[in-house]
């Protein structure tokens, strides 16, 4: 189904404000982000159920986007109803009231399921949200729904082949529905950017936060591993996995952040900061497109008084192949056992593992994650000994190569594209290992010593039209920090135009 051109920019009227005289006026969905949205609630401009029942509607108009797993259309508007009431009584629960939010499909939501994108936990409802869902709910978000990802979280393309409300399979960019939106949070990025939501949770891992973000031409944040409770989500791994908030902007994100974490930022002054680059690594071999707006970036940079300082990590790649693939893979098991055990799901990994319905992430479990190997030069071979020593070397060892180049280079954050490439057709082809092992590549590292990572959006390609993301990997702890640089380099780049369509 497609709306009208007209009312696909679903202009929602603003809702009489405290004097009865004030005039409504129209609200484009295209440019309403968190911010925006708790302004015009408070406000009284617009109701909770207005912003609400537009975004559902939307949500329906874009199915082929295979955005959502779950559309909570009356869960949502039963909880706007509540917010509005509230509202109206003086009560406000937080400063997300009756905001309407996304949260991707492998972070609980009592009453919703949580399939993790798998088709063996289709009918598993949790009773509890996860504490990370749990805090913006407190803080008055609306659920509209749980949106797709790739399944188990296993990859960057959202290609999943057992969850799709239309044909072709897999999530869709918004910018460009032939292609990739990214992931493994893909339904949460597409949907913030073709507007279906203001704002959401996904989860990273190695970047499955940033990476669909980046691609969708929004903003997203990997906080320091440990800022967020990581129970109630679908793990792959411990050491790794975090929730994120995203949303249009920096600020939206770094609102997101607030209402999790707590704290608050202002926008930093950009004159003095210092950012690395490290050239041989993070900005190798990109596509002209993104080539093109991340040295547009830097310049507009350096203008507003950043010094870009060269720094070399000669030990980055190597330090990141010992403590990537083997944490991630070994953990995967241990891990998931444990959280179907903790929920009493009443599956053990092997049946989950035997309904696993894309071929690359079934390929994974059943080769790699259940019997406990990992890939070698002639085959497989046992993965414990080469996670105790990924753990007990090659962690730790990448933990101080970030800490040492930080204070060696007196640097604030280190500064690059989030991925090399913009987002490639989606297809089968499209979860192949070569295309994971590029988008990954600059947000794997940062990922695997625990730092917290931003990525803003930095502009259109000049000849695909496609986003762009700028990163920024910061020291363990400098969340707030980072933010606030996130803040100005946002103010300073503009904000990235939405989809046409």
């Amino acid at each position: 189904m497609r709306l009208p051109a007209v009312a696909t920019l679903l202009l929602v009227a603003l809702a009489t404000a405290s004097c009865a005289s004030t005039a409504r006026h129209p609200v484009d969905l295209t440019e309403v982000g968190v911010v925006d949205a708790m302004r015009l609630i408070r406000a009284g401009r617009v109701s909770s159920v207005e912003l609400t029942q537009a975004y559902l509607t939307r949500a329906h108009a874009h199915g082929d986007l295979n955005a959502f797993v779950t559309l909570d259309r009356e869960g949502a508007l039963t909880a706007a109803r509540r917010a509005d009431a509230e509202l109206a009584a003086g009560r406000v629960r937080g400063p997300l009231h009756g905001v309407p939010l996304v949260v991707k499909d492998n972070i609980h939501v009592a009453g919703l399921p949580n399939t993790a994108g798998t088709p063996a936990l289709r009918r598993f409802v949790p009773t509890t949200s996860a504490p990370v869902a749990q805090k913006l709910i407190d803080a008055g978000a609306v659920v509209l729904g749980k949106t797709n990802m790739h399944e188990l979280a296993f990859g960057i393309s959202g290609y999943n082949e057992g969850f799709f409300t239309a044909s072709p399979i897999g999530t869709r960019n918004p910018y460009d529905r032939s292609r990739i939106a990214g992931g493994s949070s893909s339904g949460t990025g597409a949907a913030i950017a073709a507007r279906l939501a203001p704002g959401g949770l996904g989860s990273d891992t190695g970047g499955s936060v940033r990476i669909p973000a980046a691609l969708c031409g929004i903003a997203g944040l990997r906080p320091t591993i440990g800022r967020y409770s990581g129970d109630g989500v679908t793990p792959i791994s411990h050491s790794r996995d975090t929730a994120g908030p995203m949303a249009p902007t920096v600020a939206d994100v770094a609102v997101l952040d607030a209402a999790i974490a707590g704290g608050s930022v202002t926008p930093a002054s950009l004159r003095g900061v210092k950012l690395g680059v490290y050239r041989a690594y993070f900005f190798a071999d990109l596509d002209a497109d993104t080539k093109a707006v991340t040295d547009a970036a830097l310049e507009k940079l350096r203008q507003a008084g950043v010094a870009i300082v060269e720094v070399d990590m000669p030990q980055l790649k190597t330090l990141n192949d010992g403590a990537s693939f083997p944490v991630a893979l070994y953990e995967a098991y241990d891990d998931l056992k444990a959280y179907l055990e903790r929920h009493r799901v009443g599956l053990s990994v092997e049946q989950v593992a035997a309904a696993i319905a894309s071929k690359d992430v079934k390929a994974t479990y059943d080769g790699l994650v259940v019997p406990r190997k990992l890939p070698a030069p002639n085959g497989v071979v046992d993965a414990a000994p080469i996670y105790q020593e990924a753990m007990q070397r090659a962690r730790p060892a990448l933990v101080a190569h970030f800490a040492d180049t930080f204070r060696n280079y007196g640097i604030d954050a280190l500064v690059g594209p989030t991925t090399p490439h913009v987002a490639v057709v989606q297809g089968p082809e499209a979860s192949s290992l070569e295309t994971f092992l590029r988008f990954i590549r600059n947000t794997d590292p940062g990922s695997n010593a625990g730092l917290p990572g931003l990525t803003i959006p930095a502009g259109l390609g000049p000849s695909t039209g496609l986003p762009v993301g700028l990163s920024l990997d910061g020291p363990r702890g400098s969340d707030e920090r980072l933010l606030a640089l996130g803040l100005a380099i946002e103010e300073l780049l503009g904000r990235t135009p939405p989809p046409k369509r």
